[in-house]
């Protein structure tokens, strides 16, 4: 099927879109990783400090008790000063970083730097890792042996539980945990043995699993920054391509009721000059008014008459499908015999039949009810069936017409006959508005085109069914049905018995 220019040109439209979104997205992906801190998006970093910031708050309250734990566990070894002055060290520094993450929260996103939040944010849990730290000092104030293990223990929680709890910001993962693990290491080693060295290298190894854990736990965070970022840009994209296409649909819409008025306002503008016309060749046609001193103006007349009719079929076969597609195509019902319609039609059709030579049987059931249905509609659908039908049949062709019932108690009207038949690619086309088959324009006379499309409307508007079979060099069938729902079949008589009946005349 052939591309129309409005259709090319929808086309170009669409594609010049997809190539500006592209752009833009690619200016906007370039622009991001620009700002931000990770080579990532800027945006990916906020999520990914405000993931820091939400760890940090949310464990406000856990940490301090695991300090006070541990705390309590260290007293028993150097005794409850210096315990409780390093737990309060730890907890001070603790708060400061939780102040910050609240002030990062509440800051505004619009003038978000990530450097800068980044930069704030890595000072702070020095600060805190220094505070750590401080527990190697429990070696000046106590000569305990088992000291070493304890400094070890302390080390191991706090590398693990500061490790996790800064996860999206590797540089605070590092620096919050690499000053204890350092300085109680170095204790370790210098206070020498073959168990001060082993537990120095555990603490080290600690750190360094910690730390790789925490890149990976980070990397994850990230691909999950980034699915979140897709699905919400596919959200928008999804949002955007409805609102585009509710927008095409009202336009869709407005142009269809548009063309609907114009044909139907066209259509009466037309129809009075037609008539006009139609009668005055017809008259002239017929010499009313005198014989014509030269004869070839009676045919002209004719001519005329005929095109004008042909014209007045055109209008109105618009004017009904405007109707109908602007919802204002009123059914007039009432009980129809689809015998008598179809019986109407075929005599209508039969001048047009013997002039090509063509067969025309009519057959039907016995005993069919009425229709509930409109009478001007169905004859519509019965004379546009047989119309094209002798239309498309060739010289000394058959054309036959039968009404019955269909399978689920309703009743039909099928059109049959051995013309060329129709493609199976173009049934789609014939079957559209001012479609015609290509082996139907070749053999038989033009039409608009509007035929088929109106009968399938008129069936929709009485809940029937319309099909069509065909294949090329075998014919057409065509098939009107009307449903079971608009079948007046007769009720059974209310009968009463005689009882009653005598009850009746007692009471009466």
């Amino acid at each position: 099927m052939p591309i129309t220019p409005a259709t090319d040109g929808d086309v170009r439209a669409q594609m010049g879109r997809e190539l500006r979104r592209n752009s833009r997205n690619t200016v906007f992906e370039a622009r991001q990783k620009l700002t931000s801190s990770t080579g990532t998006r800027a945006s990916f970093d906020y999520e990914l400090l405000h993931e820091y910031a939400e760890s940090r708050i949310s464990g406000a309250l856990a940490l301090p008790a695991l300090l006070l734990i541990l705390a309590l566990f260290a007293s028993l070894f150097v005794g409850p000063l210096p315990a409780i002055a390093w737990v309060s060290v730890v907890i001070l520094a603790n708060l400061a970083v939780v102040w910050l993450c609240r002030r990062f929260k509440r800051a505004d996103r619009t003038r978000f730097s990530p450097e800068r939040w980044t930069r704030n944010f890595i000072t702070a849990e020095t600060a805190y890792g220094v505070a750590w730290s401080s527990l190697s000092l429990f070696s000046l104030v106590s000569s305990n042996a088992s000291l070493s293990v304890v400094m070890f223990a302390m080390v191991l929680v706090g590398v693990a539980a500061n490790s996790t709890s800064t996860r999206t910001v590797p540089g605070a993962a590092l620096v919050s945990t690499l000053p204890a693990v350092a300085t109680v290491a170095v204790n370790l080693v210098a206070q020498g043995g073959l168990l001060n060295w082993s537990l120095a290298a555990v603490i080290i190894g600690g750190e360094i699993f910690f730390f790789y854990l925490s890149k990976q736990l980070h990397r994850s965070e990230l691909e999950t920054v980034a699915h979140q970022a897709e699905k919400d840009a596919l959200i928008m994209e999804l949002e955007e391509a409805r609102h585009m296409s509710d927008e095409a649909r009202r336009h869709a819409e407005q142009a269809n009721i548009a063309k609907s008025q114009f044909l139907a306002t066209m259509s009466h503008e037309l129809r009075t000059p037609l008539n006009a016309i139609i009668g005055f060749s017809e008259v002239l046609q017929s010499e009313l008014l005198g014989p014509h001193q030269v004869p070839q103006y009676k045919e002209y007349a004719g001519d005329i008459h005929r095109s004008g009719l042909h014209l007045l079929n055109l209008i109105n076969e618009l004017l009904d499908l405007s109707r109908i597609e602007a919802g204002k195509y009123d059914l007039n019902e009432e009980a129809v015999s689809l015998i008598d319609v179809a019986e109407d039609c075929k005599r209508m059709i039969e001048i047009r039949a013997k002039s090509k030579g063509i067969d025309l049987n009519f057959s039907y059931d016995e005993n069919l009810p009425k229709l509930w249905g409109d009478e001007r509609a169905i004859r519509q659908v019965v004379l546009n069936l047989l119309s094209n039908a002798v239309k498309f049949t060739p010289q000394s062709g058959k054309v036959a017409l039968t009404v019955s019932r269909s399978a689920d108690g309703g009743q039909m009207v099928a059109v049959r006959d051995n013309g060329p038949g129709i493609p199976e690619d173009e049934i789609e086309t014939v079957l559209s508005s001012f479609g015609q088959g290509s082996l139907a324009q070749k053999t038989a006379e033009q039409g608009a085109g509007l035929g088929l499309p109106i009968v399938q409307k008129i069936m929709e508007l009485h809940q029937g069914r319309f099909d069509l079979f065909s294949k090329l060099r075998f014919g057409t069938e065509v098939i009107a049905t009307f449903p079971r729902a608009r079948v007046m079949d007769a009720l059974a008589p209310v009968t009463e018995s005689r009882r009653k009946l005598e009850i009746y005349s007692d009471a009466g």
